[in-house]
């Protein structure tokens, strides 16, 4: 199929993906755009932020996620006395053996549901960046692979500050996307409260021979020069205005760009669009900037201007 051109094989991976939309939007209702970025972040690689009240579906969409996708999920409580090795896992010694044996930790899976992340201590929200960037962990001098795909979806709550920890810069820019799933639309809440119980997880869509096929057919997506250049526009923007004191990462724009691919083959395109960029530009930029201290705008506004400013 890779020798197949891919104008050729997008009926195929518009099939896939709209069943997957559709599987995860029978169980999460009215977060349509929640799962479509969700899908744009995993098919680029890339880890997802979720900033939200407790109660809205951050856990549903992970698991319907993985469940559509036929790959294994955890889910990982963070709180304030969480140890890397809760995380990464552990050496114990085996008198039998009269040896130490490896003990996995709940990061060994291909989704990692890591929920309240803010309330771990730095220490312990340390021990995903390697996970996070070079799909690894490092245990005692040793180094482990982790499983492919490998996918991390974080939640905090941005109105409860007590006992949490904010994430350092280095650890924002380890996201693909920060996004708020918001509450779902009256007819949506309707029809929850109709059925009163929850939905089926349902069966799954994809397997990893088709996850595999989407990923090379990514890579094949065509970026023209022009797209190149609103996206340098873009990012260099964030550089140079006077409310930010921190700009987008130059790997903030590599994640632009792939997720632009994704977001591309999603809408059965092998080209991207400026609308693509002008989709994600702010979920993607946002948290990656810092902001003057005398700047009294959150980022995700600014963003939206500079977007409006650069993309038109």
């Amino acid at each position: 199929m890779s020798n197949i051109p891919l104008s050729e094989r997008l009926p195929y991976a518009s099939q896939k993906l709209d069943s997957l939309k559709k599987s995860i939007s029978s169980v999460l209702k009215g977060q349509n755009d929640a799962i479509e970025m969700t899908t744009i972040c995993f098919l680029s690689g890339g880890h997802l932020l979720i900033e939200d009240v407790p109660g809205v579906g951050k856990t549903t969409l992970a698991t319907a996620f993985a469940h559509c996708l036929a790959l294994p999920a955890r889910r990982l409580q963070f709180t304030s006395d969480i140890l890397p090795s809760d995380i990464v896992g552990v050496n114990i010694y085996d008198p039998s053996k009269n040896a130490f044996s490896f003990h996995e930790g709940p990061i060994f899976t291909n989704i990692l549901l890591a929920d309240e992340i803010n309330r771990a201590e730095p220490r312990a929200q340390s021990a995903l960046l390697e996970a996070m960037f070079e799909r690894q962990v490092s245990v005692d001098g040793v180094t482990r692979k982790l499983p492919t795909p490998f996918m991390v979806i974080a939640t905090q709550n941005p109105v409860d500050f007590s006992g949490t920890f904010p994430l350092p810069d280095s650890q924002l820019d380890r996201f693909q996307f920060r996004i708020s799933l918001g509450y779902p639309d009256p007819q949506s809440e309707k029809s929850l409260l109709k059925r009163a119980v929850q939905e089926p997880l349902p069966k799954p869509v994809l397997d990893k021979n088709d996850i595999n096929t989407l990923y090379i057919m990514i890579d094949n997506v065509r970026v023209s020069d022009e797209i190149i250049d609103d996206m340098l526009a873009l990012v260099h923007a964030t550089r140079n205005d006077p409310r930010i004191i921190q700009g987008a990462s130059t790997r903030a724009m590599l994640d632009l760009r792939k997720c632009a691919c994704a977001r591309a083959l999603l809408h059965a395109r092998d080209f991207v669009l400026p609308d693509d960029l002008k989709a994600l530009a702010t979920p993607s930029l946002a948290h990656r900037v810092r902001l003057s201290p005398n700047t009294h705008i959150n980022a995700v506004d600014i963003l939206d201007e500079l977007v409006k400013k650069t993309l038109g």
